[in-house]
């Protein structure tokens, strides 16, 4: 189609870009060929436009694309040229690539993750469409190598001020489930939070999220459950119906049931209020009390108003809720909305009209007011035709059989064979169903015995058939009636259905049954199978009650069933002949045949084909597949007793004065300022004693100068009850003014604090995360200030460096590792150096413990001689550089860090002051506590801690001095991203043995004479990676064993030598981190 447009169009510009052509005029000829060959110069002209330097070509381009994907058209051919706009600053632009990229980032995931930096900066984007935008391209990206980058991202995203972000981190968190299912403890608190969050626009995502990621997390909901309920109305339409299926699964774990006979409910008390107190006695006493839970009744409450939605999905829910939650008397309330649903497309129609099939079972009455609702129109298709009919069938009682059968009527002269096929079982299930119509029905039926479509007489046979078993001795006529028919039906069930019919009842119709055998003897090898089945087993029939009769016919069709061609037959035949012919081979069954063949069968039961469908939850897959479907859960029985209902009882927390001291002191002072000024005085006095370190190092480096003359003057106005309560916090600020104060020119006069380092440090870290920080980045920073402390005060000399050491540097910048342990252990200042470390800092070494796996299995480091990195080059940094290199030992600082080692060294001819870790981005980095001041030509060394969360991607930081921010970033080697595990050889084995197939990575590679002795090997092994050596018998197999040091996953690499080459294999269930470390060890080892 399109290729007609250009080609009829060809002077027509919107026509050409709407297809994606150049709007370049062309000749007929040119337009003829380019006819056949459109994908020659497929949407240059859009390439074009988005290569240009103005941002309004480029908008107007993209709006172009975007109004193709609208269109279905698919132009993943653009991605490059639209990836290289992602980092506009034309927010209109932005927003346009962003739909583009969700649309195809999981197709061309190779390019996307070239941008995947630019998706990181617009996380912190301004505009909170952008950032959203950029979280929703980066979790489409369906690579398991940045799992870690979309965490982060969905945890910063879930505290976000936008709620459209918050919902869109709710949406990102199936997509990063689906893809790494081992971070669903992660998600789940992730989720625990959104689910507390009080914005409608984040409610159903994140319930969405709850019922992919923790459906059996019920605890979750306690809390949340009145709240949702009151949200409901006003969340949008989607997330209604998430919420409404998943507090159905809530309601039937936590109420009891509603359906007990005899139960009392609320619209029985105002019945009671009249009656007298005997009366009252009397039914308490015959009639058991419901009494139904508040929060039961607050959710049918909060949802019947929903029934009036224009969305048909939402009405579905509630209909489903009701029937499943709702007592008995109160379910009819959905039935008038159902039925208004039937007025849509034919798609709901059929959804709808399933669920209501699934009802009118249980519940006759609830739908008969609207029958009229189900009459069949010629324009139904024939799917609803036949659920219709299933309704009405349902519907029918003694009232009402009368109408329903006249319609039955009209329904079986349809021109739809399927359709009138199925008004005659519906008139059969309604005869059993209601015996007064029975023989009416029965009378109509062989009515329909002469109707000239083949298939209505065939399906009222198979009817008739099986409304005779019931009472046979009554309708021998009707069965002499079909046997004169059987020469005119043609459908194979519906002649076995006859045969069957006279075989049974052979004893009512003597003569006519050996008859049937005749011409079914005449036609035998021409039937279909089943005919022959029942006319092998007529056969039998007749020889055990007319033998003088139908003996020679008897033997005729045995001899001719013993030669058929499909063994069923064969094998019914030979079991037929030695049951009822006796002769010698003749076993003990013989005697037994009559009892065999003629034994009295039960009537058939015609139930509805949705008598089973009610098993499952109405309105899901499942119920209109009749099958369980992928995800489905199971609706829980009543519980017997109620669960404990105080659970969902919300209290309002109280902040602990012991845990969080310094912000309840700001509280208390704002609420003081603001009701009264002689308090505000008081407090401004207070604060000019001695407050100012419990500030934060910004607001008092602003505000100190201006504020202590005002604090002088207001210090003088203080009451005796405040200046005795401003006493206690002078107290407790006096305690906590040691680690927490900041450097200050204006406070050069009073006592010089011991950790400014720590404090500054902890602050800069506070101010970045803006009060997000989490427990273990506080327990580290805490660690710090204690070991700064321990340091100053121990007189440990720092490490040895070529240039002169600067002043005061030695107390603060030297920071305890555990090599830094070892190198102490000899010198007597150990003794003296663990009485000052402080009580949290030797549990925190405790918890060290290198033996956390099991014995197999013990992390130990080896002895490596680490190469440095250049960091910082002391022509960018101003005099500062700055080099990093990996002790290779447990990092402090957390057990999923890697260790590092940072040396900064002073440069230029000025001294650096306030040397601090600054802004940070990526990954979870703890850093170093700050230093005081460098003299030129000074050099030290400190320690940080990252978390590559097992990921080569570098970790963004900035080295700040007092005047200058500088951005650095550390880039690990997939070796550095190890920890040592020695094991022992078996167990080695045994563990490769788990880790095979897709776990495997193996190379084979040539080596050097002179590299190729085990040692050689092993020596450059170890240097690549850090990894442990396991002990060996064989001296040509080498093997080495490590974890990553973030997720605990075992690496095992095994060297096999030969002669000059070496077979290299690594076993791993990362991948990816497999696939890189044997590139390293085959550059190196080659």
């Amino acid at each position: 189609m399109s290729n007609s447009l250009s080609y009829n169009d060809q002077g027509g510009p919107d026509t050409a870009v709407e297809v994606g052509q150049e709007t370049t005029q062309t000749s007929p000829a040119a337009g003829a060929f380019g006819l056949f060959s459109t994908d020659f110069k497929k949407n240059d002209d859009l390439k074009e436009m988005l290569e240009s330097n103005k941002e309004s070509v480029k908008l107007e381009a993209m709006k172009r694309i975007v109004e193709l994907i609208a269109k279905g058209k698919n132009v993943p051919e653009l991605f490059p040229s639209v990836v290289k706009n992602v980092a506009s600053k034309n927010i209109e632009l932005k927003k346009l690539v962003y739909v583009y990229l969700v649309r195809y980032a999981e197709e061309q995931q190779d390019l996307a993750l070239l941008s995947i930096s630019t998706f990181q900066r617009a996380l912190k984007d301004s505009n909170q469409l952008i950032r959203a935008s950029a979280l929703r391209v980066l979790s489409s990206i369906r690579v398991p190598i940045i799992v870690p980058i979309m965490m982060l991202a969905i945890q910063e995203a879930a505290t976000d001020l936008s709620p459209y972000v918050r919902k869109t981190a709710a949406h990102a968190i199936q997509k990063l489930y689906s893809l790494d299912p081992e971070k669903k403890e992660q998600l789940i608190d992730i989720i625990e939070k959104l689910l507390k969050d009080k914005s409608t626009l984040v409610a159903g995502s994140v319930v969405m999220a709850f019922e992919e990621v923790c459906p059996d997390r019920i605890d979750l909901i306690h809390k949340n459950f009145r709240k949702l309920c009151g949200l409901l109305v006003d969340v949008e339409e989607w997330g209604q119906v998430v919420i409404m299926n998943m507090l159905t699964r809530y309601a039937r774990t936590q109420f009891t049931s509603p359906w007990k006979e005899g139960a009392l409910f609320d619209g029985n008390n105002a019945q009671a209020f009249y009656d007298s107190e005997e009366e009252r006695k009397e039914n308490s006493s015959s009639e058991h009390v419901y009494v139904m839970d508040p929060d039961h009744r607050l959710l049918l409450r909060s949802t019947k108003q929903l029934l009036q939605s224009r969305n048909t999905a939402v009405v579905m829910s509630v209909a489903q809720l009701y029937w499943h939650l709702a007592p008995k008397h109160e379910v009819s309330v959905v039935s008038k909305s159902l039925v208004r649903l039937l007025r849509s497309h034919r798609e709901v129609q059929y959804i709808v009209l399933q669920n209501i099939a699934t009802m009118s079972i249980q519940r006759k009455g609830m739908f008969e007011p609207f029958m009229k609702s189900f009459y069949v129109r010629s324009t139904d298709a024939t799917h609803i035709k036949t659920l219709k009919l299933e309704i009405l069938t349902n519907m029918a009682n003694e009232a009402n059989i009368s109408t329903i059968l006249r319609e039955f009527q009209t329904y079986v002269k349809s021109q739809d064979k399927v359709f009138a096929a199925a008004t005659v079982q519906a008139i059969g299930r309604c005869a059993t169903n209601i015996t007064d119509v029975a023989d009416t029905c029965l009378n109509g039926l062989v009515l329909l015995l002469s109707n000239r479509d083949e298939t209505v007489v065939a399906e009222s046979v198979v009817v008739i058939k099986k409304l005779l078993q019931t009472q046979p001795t009554q309708h021998s006529d009707i069965i002499k009636h079909m046997a004169k028919l059987f020469d005119n039906i043609t459908v194979p069930m519906a002649r076995a259905s006859i045969i069957w019919l006279i075989g049974e009842y052979c004893e009512h119709v003597p003569k006519i049954a050996p008859d049937v055998l005749r011409k079914m003897a005449k036609t035998f090898t021409s039937e279909e199978d089943i005919v022959k089945l029942q006319t092998v087993n007529l056969a039998a029939k007749l020889y055990l009650t007319n033998a003088k009769q139908t003996k020679l016919l008897t033997q005729y069709i045995l001899n001719l069933g013993k030669y058929d061609q499909n063994y069923d037959i064969r094998d019914r035949t030979r079991f037929i002949r030695q049951l009822i012919v006796p002769n010698e081979k003749s076993g003990p069954l013989a005697k037994y045949a009559r009892r065999i063949l003629l034994a009295p069968k039960p009537a058939p039961v015609l139930e509805s084909a949705f008598k089973e469908r009610d098993r499952f939850q109405l309105g899901t897959l499942s119920h209109t597949l009749n099958t369980k479907a992928v995800g489905y859960l199971q609706l829980s029985d009543w519980p017997a007793v109620a669960p404990d209902q105080s659970v969902r009882n919300v209290e309002v927390a109280e902040i602990k004065e012991s845990t969080v001291p310094s912000l309840e002191k700001k509280r208390s002072s704002k609420a003081e300022k603001f009701y009264s000024d002689s308090e505000e005085e008081e407090d401004g006095g207070s604060q000019g004693n001695s407050s100012d370190g419990s500030k934060s190092s910004s607001s008092s480096e602003a505000s100190t100068s201006g504020s202590e003359s005002e604090e002088e003057e207001e210090s003088s106005s203080q009451s005796g009850s405040g200046s005795s309560e401003e006493e206690s916090e002078q107290s407790s600020d006096r305690s906590n003014s040691d680690s927490r104060k900041k450097k200050k020119k204006t406070l050069e006069r009073k006592k010089k604090p011991k950790q400014e380092s720590s404090g500054s440090d902890s602050d800069a870290e506070k101010d970045h995360g803006k009060g997000d920080a989490s427990s273990e980045d506080s327990s580290s920073s805490s660690s710090d200030e204690y070991t700064s402390d321990s340091e100053s005060d121990s007189g440990v000399p720092p490490e040895k460096s070529s240039k002169p050491k600067a002043k005061g540097v030695p107390e603060t910048k030297k920071e305890i590792t555990l090599l830094d342990l070892d190198d102490f252990a000899p010198e007597p200042a150990v003794s003296t150096k663990s009485s000052v470390i402080s009580p949290s800092l030797l549990s925190d070494l405790d918890g060290l413990s290198l033996s956390s796996t099991p014995s197999a299995i013990q992390v130990c480091p080896l002895d490596f001689v680490p190469v440095s990195h250049e960091l910082l080059h002391r022509m960018t940094g101003k005099g500062l550089a700055a080099k990093y290199h990996y002790p290779r030992q447990p990092c402090i600082h957390g057990n999923g860090m890697v260790a590092v080692r940072l040396s900064l060294t002073n440069s230029s001819e000025r001294t650096l002051e306030d040397l601090h870790f600054g802004e940070k981005s990526g990954q979870n980095i703890h850093g170093f506590t700050s230093i005081e001041s460098l003299e030129p030509g000074a050099s030290v060394s400190v320690s940080m801690g990252i978390d590559f969360k097992d990921s080569t991607q570098a970790a963004n930081f900035q080295l700040c001095t007092k005047d200058d921010q500088f951005s650095v970033s550390i880039t690990p080697a997939v070796g550095e991203l190890l920890l040592p595990v020695t094991m022992m050889e078996q167990d080695f084995v045994k563990e490769q043995g788990k880790l095979l197939g897709m776990n495997e990575t193996s190379a084979t590679i040539t080596v050097t004479p002179e590299n190729a002795s085990p040692d050689s090997v092993s020596r450059k092994v170890v240097t690549v990676a850090n990894l442990g050596m396991v002990p060996s018998d064989q001296d040509t197999v080498l093997r080495f064993a490590a974890k990553l040091a973030s997720s605990g996953v075992l690496v095992l690499v095994s060297v096999e030598l030969n002669t000059g080459t070496a077979q290299l294999r690594i076993n791993t269930e990362k991948t990816v981190i497999g696939s890189m470390l044997l590139r390293d060890l085959k550059t190196a080892l080659a």
